[in-house]
């Protein structure tokens, strides 16, 4: 017998060693990444927005430029509307003392000065808000979230300080679940149910207001159609379009239907489902002066005449798959689909305003108003200013009226 040397029986066991490693590194790369799956209240899985492109890509691509699928989103040099460049970078509360914005490496700050010392910096980590109107910000505090001090006012392409506390600075304001309920698609609290300020889960929030939000957890109806793409009715999912008026209208009014008081933790409410089993409306709701044109734009379009006179609901104007902002004369088409010669029920200024009046209901009977809920100071100002939202209630407003036929006048002139 040819007895082996230790020196070679030792590298025979180091190689041995080396393809059992190998062998392993091999095994373990086939097999598939653990998945972070996301599941609703109900336990539904998630599929992403980016599942559904697979088979509604037109749809997808037009949704991810409304302000829904915007108002929300991880803080980025994309995502953050406001400016960073030098000199219009700066909010300033005092003589000695300033919020500035400032890019540090790749991520981006709060850094609030006094007397030219940096007191305090803070992380920009989520952005909420489309930049339409405006946008403000939360970063995380261990896990939980708080606005920051200052937010990007659109109208004037500024810095301004954030609703709520105008003319301070302040971090420890909480952002709610109740908040994240109308600004994302779905985020899982952790902490106690009901106490604030809420704790939530890094990893188990969708950003946004994506497909799922109106439609449902999809990854079951993705499967399906995936494996059975000669079924052309869609399974495992909800289609809005087929609701009830009611139904229809519960699913707008959780983000546009005013204060609520929640009866069960955020996120329970699903479409198809009643309102009235997951909050309590806001009494102060029933009287329209006390309706603010932000956040209640349901209760505004149910108090319209034209609204308890037919079956319309929001989808009747909006096609929430599109970005129709500012298509005056998209939306005035819908109001003459009713208000017409024929119905004799048409605009009773039409021989004043002349062939305009198809272009342009809405400045008349739905016109911009100021809010009372959302208050801010500007950049050198010393009083409060507020933001203004054109109004859900269709109604006839002389004075607006009045302000359409000058301006008419003088653009004939």
């Amino acid at each position: 017998m040819r007895l082996v040397s230790k020196s070679k029986r030792s590298l025979l066991v180091i190689c041995s060693i080396a393809i059992a490693l190998v062998l392993l590194v091999q095994c373990v790369d086939k097999q598939e990444a653990p998945k972070n799956e996301i599941k609703n209240m109900r336990g539904e899985v998630f599929a992403g927005s980016v599942a559904c492109a697979q088979c509604h890509k037109a749809i997808y691509d037009s949704h991810m430029l409304t302000a829904h699928y915007n108002t929300s989103a991880p803080a980025s040099g994309q995502s953050i509307k406001g400016n960073f460049n030098d000199g219009i970078n700066r909010f300033v509360f005092s003589p000695d003392m300033n919020v500035t914005m400032e890019k540090r490496d790749t991520d981006y700050y709060q850094v609030q000065y006094t007397n030219g010392m940096e007191m305090r910096r803070q992380k920009f980590d989520i952005a909420i808000g489309s930049g339409t109107k405006g946008q403000s910000y939360a970063y995380w505090n261990g896990n939980k979230l708080s606005q920051m001090p200052l937010f990007y006012y659109a109208a004037k392409n500024e810095w301004a300080n954030s609703p709520g506390f105008p003319g301070q600075v302040i971090y420890s304001r909480p952002i709610t679940s109740r908040c994240m309920e109308c600004h994302s698609t779905f985020a899982r609290v952790v902490s106690e149910v009901f106490v604030e300020p809420e704790e939530f889960d890094h990893n188990q929030m969708i950003l946004g207001v994506d497909c799922e939000k109106c439609h449902g957890a999809g990854e079951k109806h993705v499967e399906y159609q995936l494996q059975n793409p000669d079924v052309k009715t869609a399974k495992y999912i909800v289609n809005p379009a087929s609701l009830s008026r009611t139904q229809n209208l519960n699913l707008c009014a959780l983000c546009h239907g005013g204060r609520m008081i929640k009866t069960v933790p955020s996120f329970s409410f699903e479409v198809g489902d009643t309102l009235a089993n997951y909050f309590i409306k806001d009494t102060a709701a029933k009287d329209t002066a006390n309706i603010d044109v932000h956040g209640n734009q349901f209760g505004l379009l149910a108090a319209s005449k034209c609204f308890k006179m037919s079956g319309m609901t929001c989808t009747t104007c909006h096609n929430t798959h599109l970005n129709q902002r500012g298509m005056e004369e998209m939306f005035s088409q819908k109001c003459m689909s009713c208000h017409n010669e024929q119905h004799n029920n048409f605009c009773k200024l039409a021989s004043q305003i002349g062939t305009t009046i198809t272009k342009n209901c809405i400045d008349c009977h739905m016109p911009v108003q100021s809010s009372k809920a959302i208050v801010f100071l500007e950049q050198g100002a010393t009083k409060p200013a507020t933001a203004s939202m054109r109004s859900h209630y269709i109604r006839i407003y002389p004075e607006e009226a009045k302000k359409y036929l000058v301006l008419l006048k003088r653009q004939d002139k």
